[in-house]
């Protein structure tokens, strides 16, 4: 930023950078005096949207965050807003060229002995929630698992509906008693935190989805590898498995991928199968008596100390606004950075927002045979978009570029900020675990809920979502830590929102200070002494990805 009169004003992400960054609305004619510059602007800016830095000739290329993001349509005045009318996406070439990267870690003399209180498993990870979990292996199981979750939920203290219920029996009451019901003034009380019945187990979470037959073999085995994934997740403790019977994805497929991916997989697991009992109401009644048991077990389990290197922590961005970039994504980046300094690990997904970010990516790849298993998974993933009448340069959304992120190259190089600046350490397709301290990369759409069941598919036991436009996104077995952009997001949306990165653009605290706090909230929330506003409101999203159809 510039001197402090003009400090809250604009922003210049990169020295090599055409554009500015308006961090408040900026009217038409205002004279914006920026690093011994005069800007006159041609337009009204809006906060979060950029103007240029100079006059711009047709075809010439702009750059922010240091790297092209578009061509401009047509000549443009000094000063003159960016536009989808006048600037279209575009980003370099991309390849492999051994490059020696350094990276300076970050001082983590603060968190070092620091310690989270969570779940120790017999493979190994630790978990930061105790969760029981419902699969289906096909959607014809969906309204079975509805009976049952409704039944659950309500008897053991997890339900959060309470307060909808009563508004609805005072509607009701109003209406029976012949009242115009807009005339009733009823308040509508914050449901009492309930007491759980099982102390320990901080959930009972179901997996509904629309796959396991009818879609291709390819979809079933996809699907298979990822419900196995869930089962075998930290977070979860036992498993009640619900099966038709007839479907592609069969039981025996399940339990497999179960053994491949863990062979010392010990937990609680009980099957039922439709077609094999005599009557809905006997499935029902079985599933949740045996249940009801496994709850008891897991119930025994309690958290313990581990070390910060055992955190596992996914990092997304949905709603993502011009501010994304500058405040959250940035902020996020640095504790990542100082997660990895710890010895823990780092999933950065989303690949159709790493548009225009790939280069940074493979040279800050370890191996050659990362390197170019990201270079493969990108191309294969853009050809079938294409194939499809797509292509990721069609990812920002219209609430995306009514906020300022005009090419998909601008949103992923803001949205690739958000996995820090430490080496690559791995590359991971989709529903592949996590091994390896440090920062991987995992292949899933940038669609906010198939990213963030990806990530939790290959090991994310907490998950960093940024957002300006504000979303609830959650994920029924890793709890889901909001951070906003901008503080008028976190005042407006308080109910979805846990971290507000706000004081970044209105330069009350530096990127670094937030990274640590941010780190601290993760801290807690591992321990079971935060409860995420997700996870509160059982924001319980999942959907497994098909793949080339999503962005």
């Amino acid at each position: 930023m510039s001197d402090n009169n003009t400090k809250k004003l604009v922003v210049k992400l990169h020295p090599d950078d055409n554009v500015l960054v308006a961090l408040t609305d900026l009217q038409k004619g205002d004279s914006i005096h920026f690093e011994n510059e005069t800007y006159v602007l041609q337009d009204l800016i809006k906060a979060k949207h950029k103007f240029y830095m100079q006059d711009m000739k047709q075809g010439e290329e702009v750059n922010m965050y240091g790297v092209l993001v578009g061509k401009v349509q047509n000549d443009l005045a000094k000063g003159s807003l960016m536009t989808t009318e006048n600037l279209k996406h575009a980003a370099d070439p991309y390849a492999y060229r051994n490059a020696s990267y350094e990276w300076n870690a970050p001082d983590v003399s603060k968190f070092e002995n620091r310690t989270f209180k969570g779940y120790k498993r017999k493979d190994g990870r630790v978990g930061t929630a105790n969760y029981w979990l419902f699969i289906p292996t096909v959607f014809c199981e969906n309204r079975n698992l509805d009976v049952i979750k409704e039944a659950l939920h309500k008897q053991l203290g997890y339900a959060v509906t309470d307060k909808y219920n009563q508004f609805t029996h005072e509607l009701l009451e109003g209406y029976l008693n012949g009242n115009d019901i807009n005339d009733i003034n009823i308040e509508l009380n914050p449901t009492p935190k309930n007491k759980r019945v099982f102390e320990n187990v901080d959930g009972i979470k179901f997996l509904n989805h629309q796959g396991g037959c009818g879609g291709t073999r390819q979809d079933a085995s996809t699907l298979s590898a990822l419900l196995a994934s869930y089962a075998n997740h930290p977070n979860v403790g036992g498993i009640t498995l619900l099966s038709l019977g007839c479907q592609h994805l069969q039981i025996q497929d399940f339990v497999n991928d179960v053994k491949r991916q863990n062979p010392e997989f010990d937990k609680p697991l009980f099957i039922f199968e439709q077609q094999q009992t005599e009557s809905e109401e006997v499935l029902i009644t079985n599933a949740i008596k045996k249940t009801f048991e496994g709850l008891i077990e897991i119930n025994k389990y309690e958290r313990t100390d581990a070390p910060l290197s055992d955190l596992c922590i996914g990092v997304k961005c949905g709603g993502s606004d011009g501010f994304s970039g500058v405040s959250a994504n940035p902020a996020v980046g640095y504790t990542s950075d100082l997660v990895v300094a710890l010895g823990g690990k780092i999933l950065l997904a989303e690949f159709p927002e790493l548009c225009g970010a790939e280069q940074n990516l493979i040279d800050r790849c370890i191996t050659e045979d990362n390197a170019k298993k990201f270079i493969d998974l990108m191309e294969s993933y853009d050809e079938l978009a294409h194939k499809v009448g797509s292509g990721f340069h069609m990812n920002p959304s219209p609430g995306n570029i009514k906020d300022g992120l005009i090419t998909d190259a601008i949103k992923s190089a803001g949205a690739a900020k958000k996995g820090g600046t430490s080496p690559v350490v791995d590359v991971l397709d989709y529903t592949e675990l996590v091994t390896k301290p440090g920062l991987s990369l995992v292949c899933t759409p940038g669609n906010d809920v198939e990213a963030t069941t990806g990530k939790a598919a290959s090991g994310a036991t907490l998950i960093l979502f940024t957002t300006g436009l504000g979303t609830p996104t959650g994920n029924p077995v890793c709890p889901v830590i909001k951070v906003a952009t901008n503080s008028v997001l976190a005042t407006r949306m308080k109910d979805i929102i846990d971290i507000d990165c706000g004081p970044i653009i209105s330069g009350e605290k530096s990127i670094e200070e937030m990274g640590e706090e941010i780190l601290e909230y993760c801290i807690k929330a591992a321990s079971g002494e935060i409860i995420p506003k997700a996870v509160q409101l059982n924001q319980d999203d999942f959907i497994p990805w098909k793949r080339g159809v999503s962005l």
